[in-house]
């Protein structure tokens, strides 16, 4: 499964595209909330058990990119994205079954814990391969390629919406849609199987340092660490938490898009349509998408640190204006949702290269998917603060824009926490760089210089 190397003359612009057939696949996540109203009328399940498969696929996205970090970088992007296709597209072929027998545990099953760890690999896959191939531009690239996984809903969303159209809403045309999907994608990310490809043994472009335009703070490091002691540096945790606040944030809306903008607006004289609630989990999934190759290629001139400011600052504003005026003024709401959703998908493309500037390339997959943990934590979080606040306001009898406002003040919060969280981030101490090979021969033949004398 080892790719091949690049030939001379071959192309860098072309591995983006191969990680993008995988991540535009995998993002098919982000589209779930299409489906929980048909499964719920369909199964008899409430808001928060129809966001089940989508919970455990996050967290288990995040704990096989944990686990399987160090793997993807000793097999290589192939052998990692062939592990992708066939987790991500079995996990689908269970749920069908699942849904076909309405036996909704092979669902969760299926969708969440199979297909989960499909997304973990499949989204960790291409991430040190670009930045190998794009050292002089680490955000732009991995932008490039990450994109896809926000993008994927924008494509998924209407589609399964008009699958669940064709086939029906029951369970018989839920199984159909998710058997569609399972052979779809298996077709589609084998191309990025098929075209990845590795540098060559001497490749270089310019380092970030000799690349004009490219801030070169305190930040970023020349050095090398290894992911075991990436893991016991307090910058690592810095940014898990910075990570899990933002996506918490995000995911919070994201997931429960479609339900959320019409509990909004039922209660005015201008309410939202089942299509237009697709519609606006499609405009999500365009925010998400821009804002990963946008707003992570805005940091490669700024610096990571700054741009994070943006998105958990920024991100906070948004959320209080919804909070406060969301109910009055349909275009606020969605205006500050979609600049919301391009701050979590910068956050998500943007971390790789944050890491690269503080624990070099060397380990930076198997750092990037321990990282992910943050992932599998938020969204346990973000759909479970809003999903539980949501249920227990209407218990209580609220209904409409009542059913989340305690939760959007929870984020707010958390943003806060996150903002504080980056703030702390300093340069990694050198005790936890692995000496560069010239330096450790040096060191050796200082040693010996020392035990003959």
């Amino acid at each position: 499964m080892t790719p091949p190397l690049a030939p001379a003359g071959w192309s860098r612009w072309l591995v983006p595209p191969a990680a993008l057939s995988v991540h535009l696949s995998i993002g098919q996540a982000y589209a779930w909330s299409v489906f929980k109203p048909p499964l719920e009328s369909a199964l008899g399940l409430s808001g928060t058990q129809s966001a089940l498969p989508f919970q455990l696929g996050i967290v288990m996205l995040g704990l096989s990119a944990a686990f399987g970090g160090t793997l993807v970088e000793r097999n290589g992007p192939r052998w990692a994205m062939t592990v992708a296709l066939c987790c991500f597209s079995s996990g689908f072929l269970i749920a069908a079954l699942g849904a076909a027998t309405e036996q909704f545990w092979l669902i969760v099953l299926g969708y969440g814990f199979v297909g989960g760890i499909g997304l973990g690999i499949g989204y960790i896959s291409p991430v040190s391969t670009l930045i190998k191939w794009f050292p002089d531009r680490p955000g732009m690239a991995t932008g490039i390629a990450i994109m896809g996984f926000g993008g994927g809903a924008l494509i998924a969303s209407p589609w399964s919406a008009q699958m669940l159209k064709s086939y029906g809403t029951g369970s018989e045309g839920i199984a159909y849609a998710f058997l569609t999907h399972g052979l779809v994608y298996a077709a589609f990310m084998s191309l990025g199987v098929l075209l990845v490809r590795v540098p060559p043994p001497g490749y270089r472009q310019k380092a970030p340092e000799e690349s004009p335009g490219t801030p070169t703070g305190t930040l970023i490091s020349t050095a090398q660490v290894s992911a075991r002691s990436a893991v016991r540096t307090p910058q690592f945790w810095c940014l898990w938490l910075v990570l899990c606040m933002n996506v918490t944030a995000g995911i919070g809306i994201l997931e429960k898009a479609a339900p959320m903008i019409t509990d909004f607006f039922a209660e005015t004289s201008t309410p939202v349509s089942v299509s237009a609630a697709a519609g606006f989990v499609a405009l999500l999934s365009a925010a998400n998408m821009a804002g990963r190759i946008g707003w992570s290629s805005t940091s490669d001139l700024i610096g990571r640190k700054n741009i994070y400011r943006v998105y958990l600052g920024a991100g906070a504003v948004m959320y209080l204006l919804i909070a406060l005026f969301g109910d009055s003024s349909k275009p606020l709401f969605v205006i500050c949702a979609l600049v919301i959703l391009s701050f979590y998908g910068g956050g998500f493309a943007t971390i790789p290269a944050y890491l690269k500037d503080l624990f070099g390339t060397y380990q930076v997959g198997a750092i990037h998917g321990r990282l992910l943990t943050a992932w599998s934590t938020a969204g346990v979080l973000g759909p479970l603060i809003v999903n539980r606040v949501a249920d227990s306001q209407e218990e209580a009898g609220r209904s409409g824009a009542g059913l989340y406002g305690l939760s959007f003040t929870i984020m707010i919060g958390l943003l806060v926490v996150g903002f504080v969280a980056n703030e702390l981030v300093r340069p990694v101490h050198p005790r936890h760089h692995v000496p560069a090979p010239r330096e450790a021969a040096d060191d050796q033949l200082a040693g010996d210089q020392r035990h003959h004398a």
